[in-house]
């Protein structure tokens, strides 16, 4: 029976299609399917693992160290913010506390996020 015969294409799912196929390739040529099998499954994973790159949205002329954050968290929505609270949490306070220049500080949070983009665009690969 071919492989296009009705019987299989009407009856069976893919899946039992393709192990009735499976058992009847020669032993190299299962191989060779397998690879391939793996090969579109890696390429799928990765495609979803592609990390987005940042929204832009423009620095405001005048703007707030908080509503800095807020645009920086939103054109780097990808990032956990959790793993920079230690440093943009510093850099408010350097603001409130200390009384530093907010722009400044929005330069600074500026490189924070992108460091952290950085950071994990080289763990992807």
């Amino acid at each position: 029976m071919s492989p296009m015969s009705p019987r299989m294409t009407n009856n069976n799912s893919p899946e039992q299609r393709l192990r009735k196929l499976f058992r009847e390739l020669a032993e190299n040529d299962q191989k060779t399917l397998l690879d391939f099998a793996e090969f579109l499954a890696g390429r799928g994973a990765a495609e979803e693992e592609m990390l987005p790159e940042p929204r832009d949205i423009p620095r405001p002329e005048s703007e707030s160290v908080v509503k800095a954050i807020r645009r920086l968290s939103e054109a780097y929505f990808m990032l956990d913010k959790d793993h920079m609270i230690n440093e943009t949490s510093a850099l408010m306070a350097q603001h409130i506390m200390q009384g530093r220049d907010a722009t400044e500080v929005i330069d600074d949070l500026e490189q924070v996020f992108a460091r952290h983009y950085q950071k994990k665009l080289e763990q992807q690969s």
